[in-house]
């Protein structure tokens, strides 16, 4: 079984994704580390992001059991990861290892952006997270100020909104809602509140799969 969850940034489906998973005791794959893994080994090789080819060559390569998440939660690389994931080249090198994931026993939730409609379509379930830009905003900026206190949550915003347009406007697989895909705002609902709607959704759609 196949759960894809999909969304914009701070919008809770990490979060969501791991508890749904735990509940089923489903494998768990967060596809926006891959990206951020990719755009981490670019900037370490000393390569420029614009460099299409050198992103496209550590895809190619990427490990997926050996993501150091320390070293990519962090608000630079996030904001890089949102520029090499809209190379077509690197999205291709990355599709079949996660078609790959999706195929685990018993089940697999996979947390992104395209998985719904490029990566999974036939997945038997799907969450589309999303959640108002200033609330998305308030939300990362509490975790990202505890390591830099003089960061404002002004820019936290416009950092979440150039991602959102570059995300949403990339030719190449855009962050989009499946046509059947739940809508799941968490704008007004705390993590439990979202959670617990997220696995009603998801049991509404398994069941009228019979």
């Amino acid at each position: 079984m196949i759960i894809a969850i999909d969304g914009p940034t701070a919008s809770g489906k990490g979060t969501i994704a791991k508890r749904v998973a735990a509940h089923y005791g489903f494998h768990l794959l967060d596809t926006g580390l891959l990206y951020r893994a990719v755009a981490r080994a670019v900037l370490d090789a000393g390569q420029s992001l614009q460099n299409e080819n050198a992103a496209v060559i550590v895809a190619q390569k990427l490990d997926f059991a050996a993501l150091d998440e320390s070293r990519l939660r962090t608000r630079e690389i996030g904001d890089a990861a949102s520029i090499v994931s809209a190379y077509p080249g690197v999205r291709q090198a990355l599709f079949e290892g996660q078609r790959l994931f999706a195929q685990k026993k018993p089940g697999a939730v996979l947390d992104g952006r395209d998985i719904g409609t490029v990566i999974c379509p036939e997945a038997e379930a799907k969450l589309y997270v999303t959640a108002a830009p200033e609330i998305r905003a308030h939300r990362r900026w509490l975790e990202l100020v505890k390591a830099d206190p003089s960061l404002s949550e002004e820019s936290v915003l416009e950092d979440i909104r150039r991602r959102d347009e570059r995300d949403s406007t990339r030719s190449n697989a855009p962050l989009k809602i499946a046509d059947d895909a739940r809508l799941l705002d968490t704008s007004g609902m705390d993590i439990e509140t979202a959670s617990r709607e997220a696995l009603r959704l998801i049991e509404t759609a398994l069941s009228r799969k019979g």
